[in-house]
């Protein structure tokens, strides 16, 4: 299937279809998790380098990462590349000390960010194979975790999307995951950039953005630009454009949680190289970027696909999930960025008896309220429907008393995320 075919396709998906994940109560009220959280997240921290241990301390702190998920390995700090022998023997350690119920992880430094042919995050994620590399500009190794319904990625997938917390400094780290702390459940009203560059060869994905602003545009403010780049613009929710080296960055305001990228050759080499560096979108206020790190030629599938990372993200995704379900052939690009943002993740507040359900959809949808005789189901009767409109939705109810138990679900008995 070519590029421009495979865009067209996956445009037309829209898999909303959930996995039943762990659930909390309100009451009488089940509520299905959604996105991530600190229990599932293992962080590995390098002992060797002080930085990754100050990041893994504070990351820890912040998020309320449980010890047994904190792994700690050591090896020689500085390098670019992580060799193959070296890494697998640092992976086989990670792999024996990572709990079963961690389904991702996160990496608290900013070199080493590859593995050789492979990027540090996918070779973590996958485990070093050279499937995920290409030669002569070809495709590699399909991920199955590509725009996937799933909540558990390691239990359905047997893979651990990997994140790094990258930073040129302990303290742009901070920084960093403090953003992400901040963007929670906050439904953000910024805008996306989708910009369509004189760069021929990088704005390859521009071919799709009338098709993302079509189908996404009604739940989030989309901007198509022609132009080499934007500046003076307060509102960045997303930014996906294709250039080796973008301009007036310090001139933007980013939304916490903000994800942008630039497509181009070497943006991964995060300690620069001739092309603008994957880093430069965290200091300029990103919350999560990506790169690739070594030549992967323009292929749209080594890259993410902005439709496909901004649906993902709105229907409640971590920045984690979102980004790495929007890249088809992920083996040489590195995800950096705080793994656990999640500003459009549904939430339930219960308060003297009223149930008050927050939650951001990308299309119409109906939420149904149903109701069992018993907490294991079956949920078949529909006591109550709500109809949900792109973007930001807020229902309140108080649960009757005519049944014992009581479920949040899509239409058609989807789950409700949380």
């Amino acid at each position: 299937m070519t590029e421009r075919l495979w865009w067209f396709v996956l445009l037309l998906v829209t898999a909303v279809c959930r996995g039943v994940g762990a659930e909390e109560t309100v009451d009488r009220l089940l509520f299905s998790r959604g996105a991530l959280g600190s229990r599932e997240l293992a962080v590995i921290v390098n002992e060797a380098d002080p930085s990754s241990v100050a990041i893994g301390g504070y990351y820890q702190k912040r998020r309320g990462i449980p010890d047994e998920n904190m792994i700690r390995v050591s090896f020689p700090p500085g390098s670019d590349n992580l060799p193959r022998a070296l890494f697998e023997s640092v992976k086989r350690t990670v792999d024996d000390r990572t709990p079963p119920r961690a389904q991702a992880y996160a990496l608290a430094w900013m070199a080493p960010f590859r593995v050789d042919c492979m990027s540090i995050t996918s070779a973590f994620a996958f485990g070093f194979d050279e499937a995920y590399c290409s030669t002569k500009c070809g495709e590699t190794k399909l991920s199955g975790y590509f725009h996937s319904a799933s909540r558990a990625p390691y239990t359905d997938h047997g893979i651990r999307p990997t994140m790094m917390l990258a930073g040129r400094t302990v303290q742009d780290v901070r920084k960093l995951i403090d953003r992400g702390m901040a963007s929670d459940h906050t439904y953000p009203a910024g805008t996306g950039y989708l910009l369509n560059t004189s760069d021929k060869h990088r704005t390859v994905r521009a071919i799709a953005f009338d098709e993302t602003v079509d189908k996404l545009g009604a739940a989030i403010r989309l901007r198509r630009v022609e132009a080499d780049s934007i500046s003076d613009k307060q509102d960045v929710l997303f930014y996906f454009t294709g250039l080796a080296k973008v301009p007036d960055l310090d001139t933007l305001g980013f939304v916490p949680g903000a994800m942008a990228d630039h497509l181009t050759s070497l943006g991964g080499r995060l300690t620069e190289s001739a092309q603008m560096s994957s880093v430069r979108w965290l200091e300029a206020g990103a919350t999560a970027s990506y790169g690739t790190v070594t030549e992967p030629c323009n292929l749209l599938s080594k890259f993410p696909y902005p439709a496909v990372a901004i649906w993902h993200y709105l229907e409640g995704d971590t920045v984690l999930e979102a980004y790495w379900k929007s890249v088809a052939r992920p083996g040489e690009g590195v995800f950096i960025g705080e793994p656990l943002a999640a500003p459009f993740a549904p939430q339930m507040i219960e308060h003297e008896g009223q149930v008050t359900v927050r939650l951001f959809s990308p299309r119409p949808h109906m939420l149904v309220l149903q109701a069992s005789a018993s907490a294991i189901g079956p949920y078949r009767s529909s006591v109550k429907t709500y109809p949900l409109k792109p973007g930001y939705n807020e229902v309140a109810f108080r649960l009757p008393d005519a049944a014992a138990f009581y479920r949040l679900a899509y239409y058609g008995g989807e789950e409700i995320k949380k």
